[in-house]
């Protein structure tokens, strides 16, 4: 598979040129992230993973990466912490220079009635899902801002277009990264920098993913009569990096398979 996926970049490489650039994405060991990093190696780009607990996951997808023939960098944290993304980023730009391309990932989609959330709940979701993306872009884009080239990709889901029943958070949260996508859309693109968002559907995800059973669920709903793969959201995401979706600003692209939303 990444013999293939080698073989797959190198002739793609005139569009898909991506060397010299490093990728900062969050949630980056498993399932979607782990994808992106490997998308986005095959077209030269080095990787800084982070994950919040699995550091094996993490340390599985940098070894892999590596295989491709770039740098990579594993970071553990809580994107979600001013703090903790300011400690993150201050080490990637010590050891790669800059940070030209931000992914961000990381999310969580806890299910609770609304009247029984807590104080904690709310923040934690709002930390995680949304002011994570805050933190990062305005840690990397500075360095962006100096080459006059940056690509910010936000992963939101159908949570950004629809509220969902016990997700107040979520959706509000994925909503915000939406608001947030086309505002930096505006404010940046100017300078060459592009900020767009992918809203998945129902994606297959590995055998321990807390909400498999949900997603598997989602099938009938989906007219293409099966759920996404995490490397098609990959090959959206390494297309917006690349030189060739350089005029792609300040959007939402659904990735869903036509998913009833």
């Amino acid at each position: 598979s990444l013999r293939r996926q080698r073989q797959m970049c190198i002739r793609d490489r005139k569009v898909m040129d991506l060397e010299n650039k490093t990728t900062f994405i969050s949630g980056g060991g498993k399932n979607i992230g782990r994808s992106i990093a490997l998308n986005l190696a095959g077209s030269g780009s080095n990787i800084v993973l982070n994950g919040a607990t699995d550091l094996d996951a993490c340390n599985k997808t940098a070894t892999d990466v590596e295989k491709l023939g770039v740098k990579t960098m594993v970071l553990m944290g809580n994107v979600g912490s001013s703090d903790e993304v300011r400690t993150m980023s201050e080490k990637a730009i010590n050891h790669f220079g800059s940070i030209d391309i931000v992914i961000n990932n990381a999310a969580i989609r806890p299910s609770k009635p609304f009247l029984e959330m807590t104080d904690s709940d709310w923040h934690n979701v709002l930390d995680i899902d949304l002011n994570s993306a805050f933190y990062t872009c305005r840690a990397f884009a500075g360095g962006m801002l100096e080459k006059g080239w940056g690509r910010i990709v936000n992963i939101t889901g159908m949570n950004a277009i629809h509220g969902y029943k016990g997700r107040a958070p979520v959706s509000a949260a994925k909503h915000g990264l939406w608001g947030l996508t086309k505002s930096l859309g505006k404010e940046f693109g100017a300078s060459g920098i592009t900020t767009n968002a992918i809203s998945p559907g129902p994606i297959d995800t590995d055998g321990d993913h807390p909400q498999r059973e949900h997603i598997l669920s989602m099938v009938p709903r989906v007219p293409l009569g099966r759920l996404g793969k995490p490397e098609e959201i990959a090959a959206l995401t390494g297309f917006l990096c690349s030189n060739g979706g350089a005029f792609v600003n300040g959007q939402m692209i659904n990735c869903n398979g036509g998913t009833e939303t």
